[in-house]
């Protein structure tokens, strides 16, 4: 049986944030384009008529909105090309090590590692909460009752795939499963 189990996590590089992103830039530009049409009275987007409303209110609101949308898009991209949250779960249990590694925002804490050593781990809690925001995660549950979470941000796993990975792991590590009833 292998000594090494290692889980990818994937990060913001989601079809659901490339499509967010570009949505939400192209939305935004179009507000941008209408209200400096809307200023300068000349069509710089095709396919509308812009230049008949007035800059105040109608043109300066437009223009607001449509540079606050790109800047959120701005932002997602970024999160996006940086691959913020992606990572891995390293449980080796030749030197008894669980390796958590998780990429961040750049900066001097870019870099998010945590090392556990096999033997202080208590359990494997699993958190399920449904209703209108879904929660589906799994936990490491250390000696001392700190909890680290294990999974992916973002849509919710299904139950019983939630469930063969936490007792896959549970018995991986030889500890007990919390949560499933």
């Amino acid at each position: 049986m292998p000594q090494t189990k290692t889980d990818k996590i994937l990060g913001s590089r989601r079809f659901s944030n490339y499509f967010w992103a570009t949505i939400i830039f192209l939305g935004g530009l179009s507000f941008f384009l209408v209200g400096l049409s809307s200023y300068f009275k000349i069509e710089l987007l095709p396919f509308t008529n812009s230049t008949h409303l007035l800059f105040l209110p109608q043109g300066i609101i437009m223009t607001f909105y449509g540079t606050t949308a790109i800047l959120i898009s701005v932002f997602l991209w970024l999160t996006i090309i940086w691959n913020v949250g992606s990572g891995y779960n390293e449980f080796n249990r030749d030197i008894g090590l669980i390796t958590i590694f998780r990429l961040g925002f750049p900066g001097k804490n870019r870099v998010l590692k945590l090392n556990y050593k096999i033997n202080e781990i208590y359990s494997i809690k699993v958190n399920i909460q449904d209703g209108l925001t879904p929660r589906r995660e799994i936990y490491l549950k250390t000696k001392d009752q700190r909890e680290i979470p294990l999974t992916r941000v973002g849509q919710p796993m299904l139950l019983s795939e939630l469930e063969d990975q936490a007792a896959t792991l549970a018995k991986f590590l030889g500890v007990i499963v919390e949560g499933i009833s």
